[in-house]
């Protein structure tokens, strides 16, 4: 028997109906809970800082390290969880991110600090966001939009709820009881929902009764992973990505600087994180329903041109209530489109390599992501001005829409699928 047939529970045909919805709530928790530990560390650097010596950078560095991390293991558990199904994944990510929470809270120096939260959380972390993903978008055929944009969603609430809990937390106890207490709450939660986490039914009886026609593949014409990683599609769909992260990761990083520029107070322009995060939060909703009327593809073309006009406008803020405004629209434009490359990908690539494809995506993005602060900062410091940072990311946003206008979904009669192995 394939392990891909033992990889978990399957419910009945008669629940099926509703327990979709079900996994996108387990979807939509274990986000929330994985990235607020990973997120918990810009929480507790000050604490750690003063406690150990260790400087700023040195502690935040352990961050830079959990996102490229993450580059390369979003594509491995995706992968893996085509194999092994989303429900062992999202486990062995749990049991990680305990042992990787509890090595850093006993750690004594800063590189053994670095190596622990920044690989090991960076790891579990990125077992979570493509399998999670992977998952949810075979439950759907119809509202796949939404349903991935509510697990985007989960994702998206994490500094608004895991991160007050690990203040509230860092006032009464040391860092290194907080990230103890972490090890122990994170993966008892997570290990339970994982539990939820169900392979889609293979049985197109068994799915909603408004399912259209699946797009699913055709055995005439086989694909392996090399042939998908190597295909046009994937490569435009990542390469959309890494550009639309590139759009938005510098002025999310470097706007607060900016308007401490502009003569704003530190603890007001930090708001300005806030108040993109919640217009994140509409955008995702917004977005999904979007894009289950007017189509993905159509949808996200549209995202990325006002993502990259948005990030353009920062440029012409100069008081917090201009920031107010610009951030609403940023934050609702890049919230918003980020969940609808899982569905692209789910109506252009074979279903049972999922994982493997939105994992692939994922990388490019946490690249693009990677790119904004460094390129920020380059810019500032060799030019004076942020001016040139915000036309850099319009610029980024703009191929971005260019690589998503030319991007063509799968026919549903010219489908593909997996070669036998």
């Amino acid at each position: 028997m394939r392990a891909a047939d033992i990889s978990g529970p399957r419910p009945s045909s008669a629940p099926e109906n509703h327990y979709r919805w079900v996994v996108v709530a387990a979807g939509a928790i274990l986000g929330c809970v994985a990235l607020g530990a990973l997120f918990s560390l810009p929480v507790l650097v000050g604490p750690i800082t003063r406690d150990t010596g260790w400087s700023t950078a040195e502690v935040s560095s352990a961050m830079t390290i959990s996102f490229l991390t993450m580059a390369v293991g979003s594509v491995v558990w995706g992968t893996l969880s085509d194999r092994f199904g989303a429900h062992w994944i999202c486990v062995a990510g749990s049991v990680l991110m305990a042992v990787g929470l509890m090595l850093a809270s006993g750690t004594h120096s800063v590189h053994g600090f670095q190596l622990t939260f920044g690989l090991i959380l960076g790891a579990a972390t990125s077992a979570i966001f493509a399998p999670v993903m992977a998952c949810v978008t075979g439950w759907f055929q119809t509202r796949r939009s939404l349903a991935v944009s509510l697990v985007s969603a989960g994702f998206g609430v994490a500094p608004l709820t895991m991160s007050p809990w690990v203040a509230w937390l860092a006032g009464h106890h040391d860092w290194r009881a907080v990230m103890q207490t972490l090890a122990v709450f994170v993966p008892a939660v997570m290990i339970s929902v994982s539990l939820l986490i169900r392979r889609p039914p293979t049985d197109a009886t068994a799915m909603h009764s408004d399912t259209v026609v699946d797009s699913g593949p055709s055995p005439d014409v086989p694909m392996t992973i090399r042939h998908v990683l190597r295909s046009p599609r994937f490569i435009a769909l990542a390469a959309t990505n890494f550009f639309c992260c590139a759009t938005h990761s510098g002025p999310i990083f470097h706007t607060v600087n900016y308007a401490v520029m502009c003569g704003i107070s530190l603890a007001a322009a930090v708001s300005i994180y806030s108040v993109e995060g919640l217009a994140g939060l509409g955008g995702r909703i917004a977005f999904g329903f979007a894009g289950d009327y007017f189509g993905a593809r159509r949808t996200l073309v549209v995202g990325l041109l006002l993502q990259a006009i948005f990030a353009a406008s920062y440029m012409f803020a100069t008081r917090l209530e201009t920031f107010y405004v610009v951030a609403t629209l940023f934050g609702f434009t890049y919230g918003g489109v980020m969940p609808l490359y899982a569905v692209l990908a789910r109506e252009s690539f074979p279903p049972a390599l999922m994982g493997t494809v939105i994992g692939g995506t994922a990388t490019a993005g946490s690249l693009g992501m990677a790119t904004g602060p460094l390129l920020g900062g380059w810019l500032f410091d060799t030019l004076g001005s942020y001016l040139w940072l915000y036309l850099a990311a319009c610029g980024f946003g703009l191929v971005a829409v260019a690589m998503a206008a030319t991007y063509r979904v799968m026919s549903s009669r010219a489908g593909v699928a997996v070669a036998a192995t």
